[in-house]
C-alpha cells in the first residue's frame, strides 16, 4: 500500500503533534522487534512475565503505519475544511469562527481517543487513566502497570496463534482485528485453570467468563473489564466476591438462582459412581440442603438478598455450587508475578 500523500496547496508539511507521537510509538516497536531480546535470548521463558517476541513488534509497527496514513489523509482533509471555513467566515457574517472552534474541539477529542485505543493496545495507560483505575480497583501504580502488560501479551499471543492456525490449515480463516478485540474464552479459560487452579466443569468455565464483565456478557474482555473483575477476583471484598458469585450461579441472569439452576450446577460438579443407581435423587437432595441454608425468605429461589444475609452468617456458603475464585495458593503466586514485572518491560533497545 502507499502511503503517500500530496499535502495541499497551502498546507503545512510538517508532522503533527499527533504523527510524532505515532512515530515515537514506531520507533519503540523497532527497538522490540529489532533487538529488545537481545537481554534474554539466553534465557528460558517462564511465567506471564515473558519478553515480546519479535512478530509482536511486527504487529504493533503495522498498526502504527496503518495509522500514520489515515492519520495524514485526515490531517489533509481537516486543513481543506479549514481554509473553506476561513473563506466562508470572510464572506459572509456570523457564526464563523464559533464553527471553527467546535470543530477543532471535535479533532482533539477524536485524537485523543484514538491514541488512548492505542495506548491500550500496547498495554500502556496516561497518567489520568493509571489513577483512575488505581482509585477504582484495590491494585497499586505498579500493579495497573504489570496488568496492562499481561493483557496486552496475551492478546498479541492470541492473534499470533489464530493466524498461525489458519497458515497451517487451508479451510480456517483467522479472524479479522482479532489482536485488537480483548481476551477470547479460549485464552481465558486457559488462564483460569493454569494460572488460578479452577478445576471445574465446562458450564461453571463458561459461566465465569460470561460474569466477568458487567454489560459485555460473553464478549472478549477488554482492558477495563480485565483489571475490574481481576481485582475483585483476587482483593476484591467479600461483598465484590458474593456479588460476583451470584452472577455467576444466576445462570439466566434473571436475579434469581433457581432449583433448576441449582440442580444443573451440582449434578455437572459432582461425580457419578457407577455403583448409583439414580445420582440424579442425591443431587435432588442437595438441592433441598441448598435451598434451605440460601433461601432466606422461604419463596423457593435465592435473591440476591437472600444470598447475601447466608453468606454474612456462613461465608463457606459462597461457592456452595462449584468453585468461581482462585485458591490462595494461585491469589499470592499471582500478585508476586504483578511485583516482579520490570516497570519498563517489555525492554527496549538502547
Amino acid at each position: 500500500m502507499n502511503r503517500s500523500r500530496s499535502v495541499p496547496p497551502g498546507g503545512s508539511t510538517g508532522p503533527t503533534k499527533l504523527q510524532l507521537s505515532f512515530q515515537k510509538l514506531a520507533i519503540g516497536a523497532v527497538a522490540v522487534a529489532g533487538g529488545g531480546s537481545k537481554g534474554h535470548s539466553g534465557g528460558k521463558g517462564g511465567g506471564l512475565a515473558t519478553v515480546l517476541n519479535t512478530r509482536g513488534g511486527a504487529m504493533i509497527m503495522k498498526s502504527v503505519s496503518i495509522f500514520l496514513a489515515s492519520g495524514r489523509r485526515a490531517s489533509a482533509v481537516s486543513r481543506d475544511r479549514s481554509k473553506s471555513g476561513g473563506d466562508r467566515c470572510c464572506a459572509g457574517k456570523g457564526g464563523g469562527p464559533d464553527k471553527d472552534k467546535e470543530r477543532g474541539r471535535r479533532e482533539s477529542r477524536r485524537n485523543k481517543k484514538i491514541l488512548a485505543r492505542m495506548d491500550e493496545l500496547n498495554g500502556k495507560l496516561n497518567p489520568k487513566m493509571l489513577e483512575m483505575y488505581k482509585r477504582r480497583t484495590h491494585f497499586s501504580k505498579i500493579e495497573v502497570e504489570a496488568l496492562c502488560k499481561i493483557f496486552r501479551k496475551l492478546v498479541t499471543n492470541a492473534s499470533l496463534n489464530s493466524k498461525a492456525l489458519a497458515a497451517n490449515n487451508a479451510g480456517v480463516i483467522a479472524k479479522a482485528g482479532s489482536s485488537t478485540d480483548g481476551i477470547d474464552r479460549s485464552v481465558f479459560r486457559e488462564l483460569l485453570h493454569s494460572t488460578f487452579d479452577i478445576v471445574t466443569e465446562e458450564t461453571l468455565m463458561e459461566r465465569i467468563f460470561c460474569a466477568w464483565e458487567k454489560g459485555y456478557e460473553g464478549l472478549p474482555i477488554r482492558l477495563e473489564g480485565w483489571i475490574l473483575g481481576l481485582s475483585t477476583f483476587l482483593k476484591g471484598s467479600q461483598a465484590e466476591k458474593t456479588a460476583f458469585c451470584f452472577r455467576v450461579y444466576d445462570l439466566n441472569g434473571d436475579g434469581h438462582i433457581t432449583k433448576d439452576e441449582m440442580f444443573a450446577l451440582l449434578r455437572n460438579c459432582l461425580i457419578k459412581q457407577p455403583q448409583e443407581e439414580d445420582p440424579d435423587e442425591g443431587v435432588k437432595d442437595l438441592v433441598e440442603i441448598a435451598l434451605r441454608k440460601l433461601d432466606m425468605d422461604k419463596d423457593g429461589k435465592v435473591s440476591f438478598q437472600d444470598y447475601q444475609e447466608a453468606i454474612a452468617e456462613e461465608p463457606l456458603l459462597l461457592e456452595a455450587f462449584g468453585q468461581c475464585l482462585p485458591s490462595d495458593r494461585a491469589t499470592v503466586s499471582f500478585l508476586s508475578t504483578l511485583q516482579a514485572i520490570p516497570p519498563h518491560w517489555p525492554p527496549h533497545k538502547t
